[in-house]
């Protein structure tokens, strides 16, 4: 049949528009479009940024070990420095007790120091075999405190602390009466405290004491047993109570002690024209070294702070050890490592003194009987709990029999 030439050329028209629509999709089938090419050039410009980064890395981390390697230069000269100081300018510090932990502080002391120790029992021949110590019968304050002693330390226990301070407490006037007859700076030692207890030690040494003497209360969180391979990364807790008279406000006061209250309340920062405050603080700082030196972590903390936590940290601590104590524990052939680090705390809580577990609960009484009535409670919780998980288990036996008749 022969198709008309107007109908042929339709035919014509569609079979070429047909070959321009495939021509044109092929052709537009791989062209960009106008959001491709935005995210094309997004992706250039995040690969040159990321380009330049790893470019600017380069050579940091060198840059970085030398700033270490140059601050670990100026740390080791600031310490030659300290050391320097601190044996240009030796302290001579004076210990009242003379047991474990006396001995124990004593030992170190002797490294930076002339020691003078003193106590009831007549130790002058192991203070001997220490070197750079002396022995002083405490029958004899004024021979003690004639030594020209810059530090005491008072290493007794909590209960006897109080006597002993009054015992010497009138050997400490005569002794400023005779120093501010010659007309020096300080007319007095430095006083310090070590008790585990520290608001009853401020309290004590700030009613008996002359005015004179400059007050450092601390706490050495460690003793002869936990510290007998160094002090290096162990707290030591200092509150600086009082230099050149001036009582510094434990709540405000920075590290450096620049806020003080004077003894008619006012506040001040460093005393106006005091070089007895700057002998004061320097002297203080000297005795602070020695810790630092010996690698201590020093906390600055008040005594108030301070016997907060120490109620529950210490204190739990004893009572959980006495408590356990108490069972009569022991090793047996099948210990865990959790029981024997259970035998471990038993162990070190009572080697010390009942005196030092029965002064951390009587004069630290407010912390301590919350302590002990949160350990209660939380007992009688733990029961509970236990009795609670087998009534129910008994209630769904006698279910489970009931059902099955």
């Amino acid at each position: 049949m022969r198709l008309s030439s107007t109908r042929s050329v339709s035919v014509i028209i569609c079979f070429l528009s047909g070959l321009v629509v495939a021509a044109f999709s092929s052709a537009t089938k791989n062209m960009p479009t106008i959001g491709s090419n935005k995210r094309r050039r997004v992706a250039v410009r995040r690969g040159l940024t990321e380009n330049a980064d790893e470019s600017n890395r380069v050579g940091k981390l060198e840059e970085l070990k030398q700033k270490e390697i140059e601050l670990s230069k100026l740390l080791a000269d600031v310490r030659r420095e300290k050391m320097f100081e601190l044996r240009a300018k030796p302290l001579r510090i004076g210990i009242v007790g003379f047991g474990r932990f006396g001995q124990f502080i004593a030992r170190t002391f002797a490294k930076y120091s002339h020691v003078v120790v003193t106590s009831r029992s007549d130790y002058s021949k192991l203070a001997a075999s220490m070197g750079n110590v002396t022995y002083v019968p405490l029958s004899d304050p004024k021979a003690f405190l004639d030594q020209q002693l810059d530090v005491i330390v008072f290493c007794v226990s909590i209960t006897s602390f109080e006597d002993t301070v009054r015992q010497f407490t009138p050997f400490l006037k005569i002794l400023v009466a005779a120093e501010r007859a010659k007309g020096g700076i300080h007319f007095a030692p430095l006083i310090v405290d070590v008790l585990s207890v520290k608001e009853h030690a401020r309290d004590i040494l700030l009613e008996e004491l002359p005015t004179e003497c400059d007050i450092l209360c601390t706490h050495p969180m460690f003793g002869p047993d936990s510290g007998r391979n160094g002090w290096k990364g162990l707290n030591f807790v200092y509150e600086k109570t009082r230099i050149d008279g001036c009582l510094l406000d434990p709540d405000t006061t920075s590290d450096s002690g620049e806020n003080f209250v004077d003894e008619f309340g006012q506040r001040h920062s460093v005393p106006e024209d005091s070089e007895a405050h700057v002998e004061g603080m320097d002297r203080m700082e000297r005795f602070l070294s020695i810790f630092e030196e010996e690698g201590c972590r020093m906390v600055p903390m008040s005594c108030r702070e301070h016997d907060a936590h120490a109620a529950n940290s210490q204190f739990v601590t004893h009572l959980v050890g006495r408590v356990l104590g108490q069972q009569g524990l022991g090793e047996t052939p099948i210990d865990t490592s959790g029981f024997q680090s259970v035998l471990k705390l038993v162990q070190t809580t009572t080697a010390d003194s009942f005196d030092l577990f029965y002064g951390l609960y009587k004069y630290n009484q407010k912390n301590s009987l919350s302590t002990i009535q949160q350990l209660q409670a939380a007992m009688d919780d733990v029961v509970a709990n236990l009795n609670a998980r087998e009534k129910e288990e008994q209630e769904e036996r006698e279910a489970t029999n009931a059902s099955t008749f």
